[in-house]
């Protein structure tokens, strides 16, 4: 397995600290039946990877696809 680490701004960090408390708040409301379960920041982000990953390995699957977008509208044609 590959470690790959980033730097981001203390307000993204904090972003991504809240948005991985309510996708495992989520988790908990569905009783487990989330892909991933519950999330810390780092698998959230590890989550995120593989999705973006997709748009190269499985670029008709709704998550390659739906990252494909999210490059597209950031400017970027993959």
């Amino acid at each position: 397995m590959k470690r790959i680490t980033i730097q981001v701004s203390e307000a993204t960090a904090a972003s991504l600290h809240e948005l991985a408390k309510r996708c495992t708040a989520a988790n908990a409301r569905f009783d487990g039946y989330t892909s991933h379960g519950p999330l810390t920041v780092a698998s959230l982000l590890a989550m995120l990877a593989e999705d973006a990953g997709m748009v190269i390995t499985r670029p008709g699957s709704w998550e390659g696809a739906n990252m494909a977008q999210v490059f597209s509208s950031h400017g970027y044609e993959v």
